[in-house]
């Protein structure tokens, strides 16, 4: 099992037991799921052998400790959302509307009366002004109401 999933399991018999998480997963999903898991702390194993220690101290002494870049992420996560909407034009913002409602290009393309290869030309620069690479990050995004 993941190191995740082992926590709730820690907790369950030694629900006074303080968990730092070390570990090579950065990503916000990670990090979130083994907070919520009941970690106290998160650190990459990028970490050095000092910082470790500290933390550790950190933990004993009752507090929490983050690496800096997974501090980072949840600094981000929680800052108010930088709204990219302004940025887009009122038709890219048509066809995020209808990628979000899970149209095809085709359907979008009928419904906005325009070429297939005008979606796509659309979609393109989408992606390049909220700065992704999927449509699940557009998805992502639209859900999160980062657009």
């Amino acid at each position: 099992m993941s190191g995740i999933d082992g926590i709730p399991l820690l907790k369950n018999e030694l629900p006074n037991t303080d968990i730092i998480m070390l570990t090579t997963f950065e990503d916000s999903d990670s990090i979130f799921k083994a907070l919520c898991a009941g970690a106290c702390s998160y650190l990459s194993k990028k970490t050095s052998l000092k910082k470790i220690q500290e933390a550790v101290e950190i933990v004993v002494d009752g507090g929490s400790y983050m690496s800096p870049s997974i501090a980072r992420k949840i600094a981000n996560h929680y800052a108010p959302k930088s709204i990219k909407n302004h940025l887009l034009t009122p038709r890219q913002q048509e066809i995020v509307t209808g990628i979000v409602d899970g149209k095809s290009y085709k359907m979008i393309a009928d419904d906005l009366f325009v070429s297939i290869d005008t979606v796509r030309s659309h979609i393109k620069n989408i992606y390049k002004t909220l700065e992704i690479n999927s449509k699940a990050e557009l998805i992502r995004k639209s859900y999160d109401k980062e657009i």
